[in-house]
């Protein structure tokens, strides 16, 4: 046992116990600055500061890009109705160069008949009811009849 006790004592094993202590210390302290320690390098600072930078740069000239291609869709969607609109007023003015069609909207539209044919306009009796109720309103004063038209579009409406 003696010996045990002259080794505790001795300048080596002090030294060695000392170096220990010392090695334990810088030991936790490099791990607990590793733990504090930020994960966030410096480069990886720098990387993601240029790709914002970048994104930012770019975000305008997107936004522009989509917008004008959907400007240019909705012109070329314009443009094709109105290839569309020119073609059935080119056929319509074809049909008007013909004779027998020209007849036949005269007729229809403007009630025309051939000599010795008899025409017939066919009378609705509501509109003679109607035109009866305009009769009446001659004889009232101008805004009477001003609201009552609005009270008639009124009632149409519901």
């Amino acid at each position: 046992m003696a010996a045990r006790d002259r080794d505790r004592f001795s300048t080596a094993t002090r030294l060695r116990l000392l170096g220990e202590q010392t090695a334990a210390r810088v030991y936790r302290s490099q791990t607990k600055r590793q733990a504090r320690r930020s994960r966030l390098t410096g480069r990886a600072a720098l990387l993601a500061l240029v790709l914002c930078s970048l994104v930012v740069a770019l975000a305008y000239p997107m936004r522009q890009y989509v917008s004008q291609r959907a400007q240019i869709s909705d012109l070329q969607r314009q443009q094709t109705d109105a290839r569309k609109r020119v073609e059935q007023l080119r056929d319509l003015k074809a049909r008007w160069q013909d004779d027998a069609y020209a007849e036949q909207q005269i007729r229809r539209r403007l009630h025309y008949v051939m000599p010795g044919e008899t025409g017939y306009v066919v009378v609705d009796p509501g509109a003679a009811r109607q035109s009866r109720t305009d009769l009446k309103a001659a004889h009232r004063p101008w805004y009477t009849n001003i609201w009552d038209g609005v009270d008639k579009s009124d009632a149409s409406a519901q």
